[in-house]
């Protein structure tokens, strides 16, 4: 819808971009934008911003449908794929996803939820799925529809003013033939006779012309009223979705103090157990002296018969045959029949080894399914780590008894393994596969074995 306008704007439907509502940003109940039916001011805007966002994804990640434009400039590309697309923002939510993380880095500006411009406004809203998006969509309609209507009115009213223009010409030239008439008498009643049958000609058109401007300024006036209702309307709604996201911020507000409240009593409960878990400790190590005392036990350490836990992990180094870099699949599998092992799996270095030629996805499906049969049939700890860049989508979690992981924006994975072994307690059996000389070597200095890509792949896949 668009506002009352009077005097001048009233002629100019452009004078009323200034009162067109913003998108209400964050709603998430909006209803379905048609997108067979986006307006064509709308259509290329949208084109333009999933043109640009297509440059900057990476390749496997593309849409099928996008692959043939991929190599055109981005205006080309806008122009020429505009069908194709729009036909991706329609079906692909992953690809309208894309769209909108690239705006948000790249164009803020189009997503601002409080601009005049209706058309941007209309742009911000279908991109964010507001409940406004549909009105503004049949806004932008409208004014395009309103537009072609101005032109016809304009085009009405030239030829009326222009058949003015001859008609006058015409009264002139007849007045100059009555002259001539009187002048010539009889002489000239033929052309006397033509001059007024043009005239009556010129008079029926004129007055037709006339009856087409004046439906036509009727029927703006109607369609203008009808929009303003409608515009009416959008405000009331978006007032009432600001009045919600306002009760809803006030909701997560006190949601946050009262976490904050159960965390503190948290700190206060955990520091009475530690409390209560000292005074334990100090009287059970006091039944202990007492009843080495009685039995005559020897309280040296290193007289306690029987091996520690550490000793049993150098003893199983030594006689494994293995060294700190597992050179074949039967010492991997002596590592793995290990109790308590930790497999941790340098994921995209392991998958381009073994299918470098299936898209990013199945390689993290496939390699995932491998490691859980692996992790079935052995009984170890599996962790598989990925590197998180330009992931649209992260699963929430991967097969049982397999631990997938991505690493954060701006931190590679190598730099998540290294993590997880430093925080694993020493002594453990920890197996790192890859074939990065770099992630091989810090990982030795820190205890743990190392296995090769192909090693690894050489146990997994079937045969």
């Amino acid at each position: 819808m668009i506002p009352p306008t009077t005097g001048d704007n009233a002629e100019d439907p452009r004078a009323e971009t200034d009162s067109a509502p913003a998108p209400e940003v964050g709603s998430t109940g909006g209803s379905a934008v048609d997108w067979d039916a986006l307006p064509g001011p709308l259509c290329t805007r949208m084109a333009e911003l999933a043109a640009a966002a297509l440059g900057e994804m990476r390749a496997g990640d593309v849409p099928v449908s996008l692959r043939p434009v991929m190599r055109f400039a981005v205006a080309k590309r806008a122009k020429l794929g505009k069908s194709n697309l729009l036909a991706a923002m329609r079906d692909s939510a992953v690809f309208r996803a894309t769209v909108l993380e690239w705006c948000r880095k790249n164009r803020p500006g189009v997503l601002e939820p409080w601009q005049s411009d209706p058309l941007a406004a209309a742009t911000a809203a279908v991109l964010l799925g507001t409940v406004t998006a549909p009105h503004y969509v049949e806004l932008i309609g409208y004014r395009t529809e309103h537009g072609k209507l101005r032109d016809r009115c304009d085009s009405a009213v030239s030829r009326a003013e222009k058949l003015a223009k001859e008609n006058e010409q015409l009264r002139g030239e007849l007045a100059e033939a009555r002259e001539a008439a009187q002048r010539a008498e009889q002489h000239s009643g033929a052309d006397a006779d033509r001059l007024r049958k043009r005239l009556r000609q010129q008079g029926v058109q004129l007055k037709e012309y006339k009856d087409e401007v004046t439906r036509l300024r009727t029927e703006l006036e109607r369609i203008t009223e009808v929009k303003d209702r409608e515009v009416a309307e959008i405000a009331g709604e978006r007032d009432r979705e600001r009045g919600r996201a306002l009760d809803e911020r006030a909701k997560a507000q006190r949601a946050d103090r009262e976490a904050e409240v159960a965390r503190q009593s948290a700190r206060e409960a955990r520091r009475g157990d530690e409390v209560r878990l000292a005074l334990l400790l100090e009287t059970l190590e006091g039944s202990v002296a007492g009843l080495r005392r009685e039995i005559g036990a020897n309280q040296r350490g290193d007289e306690i018969s029987g091996p520690r836990p550490a000793e049993t992990v150098s003893g199983v180094r030594a006689h494994s045959g293995t060294t700190d870099e597992v050179p074949d699949v039967a010492a991997l599998d002596r590592l793995l029949a290990l109790p308590a092992v930790h497999l941790i799996i340098d994921g995209y270095n392991v998958t381009k080894t073994g299918y470098p030629d299936l898209p990013l996805a199945e390689q993290r499906d496939r390699l995932a399914q491998q490691s859980a049969v692996l992790a079935a049939r052995s009984g170890v700890e599996v962790t598989v780590v990925f590197d998180g860049a330009n992931v649209v989508a992260v699963p929430n979690a991967g097969p049982r008894g397999v631990r997938v992981l991505f690493s954060e924006q701006g931190v590679q994975a190598d730099d998540v393994i290294r993590g997880l072994v430093e925080s694993e307690p020493r002594g453990r059996q920890l197996v790192v596969a890859t074939s990065d000389r770099e992630v091989v070597d810090s990982v030795r200095k820190r205890g743990a074995y190392a296995v090769a890509s192909a090693v690894l792949l050489e146990r997994i896949n079937p045969a």
